[in-house]
């Protein structure tokens, strides 16, 4: 199986050893303890006497100074706890006198108990009497057969002399089904851990399996290309607007397979799909490995919608939908209009309004015309959308200046790309121009104006009426094998990362539910 890898295997080890420790901790908290426990653990012990037994020593004021037999006392407060999953009746402990556990102090002598229990537990305090068992013997304490609920507690501070602070506190006794031991406490003294210790635990799973992946990665060598590489030589041409996605395409393919070339030349929509048409019909040993760029299907008659077979050379183009391209009107920024309606833009391209003036400007301003060659898929697009299929006036200047023509209606211009076009828009005042959404987005001197009060935008390009906008074809001669580069190129661009890369240059993916109805629809 192509998953059974070193690296998958230690980061699933990884996930396992670290849930388990997790779940286990609940587990172990929930279930295990089914059963009567009584926990112990002293939270205090400590000198109240001269002589702490330590070669240390104290002071002392007050009754603690008058008392007699103060001179070697100490205090220690026991905590005793039901911390099993099963409340403790009287009945449960197994001791065969009154009381049913008992405190031994090792080298110290008990001379006084005082008893304090937890918030709601009142009631308990009528079990420790000398009549249940309470009593204490040198350096023993009887404690009585108290029930506790799942969770309830007391505490004893005991008065002792002699020995040595800190010495062996142990309580003995026990319950059915069940035990007595001690519990961990931390005293007054003690500083608590930042983190508990199952806390270390999983966080130490965690560091041991990231520093063994971190370890194949600087040394394991180079790692087998994914599945669907392939592996070759292969040429992008086509729409100089889609090319900024091209190369970033290409650049994400070639880093995710090596032995892989993309190379991308854009020269317009016709320019690439002529190209491909030619070659694709002087190949006589399979198709060429070339993708051609399209704003728009290709001309009627060269995708013959049966291309041929898988790698040989058929009788036309096969496209492929990779987004939908939002498209806009540009303007130079003293071009005192924000809007233009569909008629008002046709009598512009068609020379019969020269002056902004003329569609609802306050002041007179020549219009300039700044366009593309024929070869353009971005201006075939505006003639085919918003011109209703008429063409742009012939080009009456050189610079976009002056008119070269004298006899011309407007000055129009023709660039060789989009980024002409946007620099030109904004030298020129008074210029008109169009390009794609994405790349105008941060550009100074232009500004983007709205068709019918609707402004472009990638955002509702799957669902609103805004008239600017083409799906982007990927086209190559016939259908290439499944294991050829240009297949591969494709696929890496219709789904996963290539969608996201699309979409990062101001494009719908067609592979996406809202591009999805909008290339669907192209049908």
């Amino acid at each position: 199986m192509e998953w059974v890898n070193a690296e998958n295997v230690i980061a699933v080890g990884t996930f396992a050893v670290a849930s388990s420790i997790a779940f286990g901790q609940w587990w172990y908290e929930r279930m295990v303890p089914r059963r009567r426990r009584i926990g112990y653990r002293v939270q205090l012990d400590t000198a109240i006497g001269d002589d702490d037994g330590t070669g240390g020593g104290n002071t002392r004021l007050g009754l603690f100074d008058e008392a007699d037999g103060m001179d070697e006392a100490s205090v220690v407060l026991l905590r005793i706890e039901n911390d099993g999953a099963l409340s403790v009746s009287a009945g449960d402990y197994t001791s065969g006198g009154l009381h049913g556990m008992t405190a031994t102090f090792d080298g110290r002598e008990v001379h006084g108990v005082a008893v304090t229990v937890g918030p709601g537990s009142g009631a308990l305090m009528s079990h420790f009497t000398p009549a249940h068992g309470l009593e204490y013997e040198g350096s023993s304490l009887r404690i009585p057969r108290v029930p506790l609920n799942k969770g309830e507690y007391f505490k004893l501070l005991v008065l002792l002399s002699g020995g040595t602070v800190g010495s062996k506190v142990t309580v003995s006794g026990g319950v059915q089904d069940g035990d007595v031991h001690p519990n961990e406490s931390l005293t007054p003294d003690e500083k608590p851990p930042v983190f508990s210790r199952p806390a270390r635990l999983t966080s130490m799973a965690f560091l041991v399996g990231i520093a063994l992946l971190a370890g194949l990665i600087v040394t394991g060598g180079e790692r087998p290309p994914p599945m669907g590489c392939a592996t070759g030589n292969l040429e992008v041409t086509g729409s100089t607007a889609f090319a900024p996605v091209a190369e970033e395409l290409a650049e994400a393919y070639m880093e995710q397979c090596p032995g892989s070339r993309i190379t991308v030349a854009a020269h317009g929509s016709t320019t690439g799909l002529r190209e491909l048409a030619e070659r694709g019909a002087a190949a006589k040993d399979g198709a060429p490995a070339l993708v051609a760029l399209s704003d728009g299907p290709a001309p009627e008659g060269q995708e013959t919608g049966d291309a041929g077979e898988e790698g040989r050379a058929g009788g036309g183009l096969a496209g492929t939908r990779l987004a939908v391209s939002v498209f806009t009107l540009l303007a130079h920024e003293d071009v005192p209009v924000r809007n233009l309606t569909l008629p008002d833009l046709r009598r512009i391209y068609a020379g019969e309004v020269t002056d902004w003036r003329e569609v609802g400007a306050d002041r007179s301003l020549p219009i300039v015309l700044v366009g593309r060659g024929a070869a353009s898929g971005t201006r075939d697009v505006l003639q085919r959308r918003l011109l209703d299929g008429a063409f742009e006036p012939p080009a009456s200047s050189r610079d976009c200046s002056r008119k070269d023509n004298p006899k011309a209606s407007v000055i129009r211009c023709e660039l060789d790309t989009t980024d002409q076009v946007i620099a030109t828009v904004a030298r020129v005042p008074g210029a008109l121009g169009y390009s794609e959404l994405r790349t105008t987005s941060t550009l100074e001197g232009v500004r983007r104006l709205s068709l019918d009060g609707r402004r472009p935008s990638l955002d509702g390009a799957g669902h609103d009426a805004y008239p600017y906008r083409e799906i982007e074809y990927a086209y190559t001669y016939g259908r290439p094998p499944a294991d050829s580069l240009s297949a591969g190129f494709l696929a890496f661009a219709t789904r996963g990362p290539g969608q996201d890369v699309v979409r990062t240059h101001g494009h719908l993916p067609c592979g996406t539910p809202e591009g999805l109805r909008v290339c669907g629809a192209a049908d």
